[in-house]
């Protein structure tokens, strides 16, 4: 794979994560215009994405006669979608920010919330370290997914007390999906990178 196709796909990776902190930072702080900010950067992260899968592609075509070589670009082609996927996950949690959604959250939510986007950006970060250098670390993302997971589980337990209005509690519902789903894309791009290196 060429340099340039590397590092465009590197600087997905980062993005991912950004717009997580960012779309956190708007739901957490009611901050609507940084929400707007989020949902409008993914229409460029989607061009981008597209732009990476055609350069990969024009790869694919001239590598025919070099297997391995081929293998990486396709597995490349793979690890698009998922990152493609985790930014519209980013920009679901931005649009709540738009609807004042952190502010009508208990204190308890907020924390939890506050928590599953540290450690999903941790994860999103040792996925695109993982990436960058060629190592795998499923075993270590796999168990930073668990401690998500089980976020995930007090965030719903913490939605079933009835603390919210029931509008409220539907989001932080799916809030609480989003940020399990941004760790099991971290956790399967990690999973490509260890194919692609096999």
């Amino acid at each position: 794979m060429d340099d340039e196709t590397s590092r465009r796909v590197q600087a997905l990776f980062a993005q991912v994560s950004e717009a997580l902190a960012r779309a956190t930072f708007a739901l957490l702080n009611a901050d609507s215009e940084l929400g707007r900010q989020v949902v409008a950067d993914d229409r460029a992260m989607d061009d981008q994405v597209a732009a990476a899968e055609e350069s990969l592609w024009r790869e694919v075509d001239s590598l025919t006669d070099r297997a391995a070589e081929l293998r990486h670009v396709i597995a490349m082609l793979l690890v698009l979608p998922e990152l493609e996927r985790s930014a519209d996950l980013a920009e679901h949690i931005a649009q709540r920010a738009l609807y004042g959604l952190g502010g009508e959250m208990t204190p308890v939510s907020r924390g939890i919330v506050q928590r599953m986007s540290e450690v999903a950006i941790e994860m999103w970060r040792a996925a695109a370290d993982a990436f960058a250098s060629g190592e795998a670390r499923v075993l270590e993302l796999h168990e930073t997914d668990e401690e998500l997971d089980i976020l995930h589980q007090r965030l719903t337990t913490e939605v079933s007390g009835g603390a919210m209005q029931p509008s409220v509690a539907a989001q932080v519902t799916l809030l609480a999906r989003f940020y399990e789903r941004l760790g099991d894309h971290a956790v399967n791009l990690s999973r490509r990178v260890a194919s692609v290196e096999e």
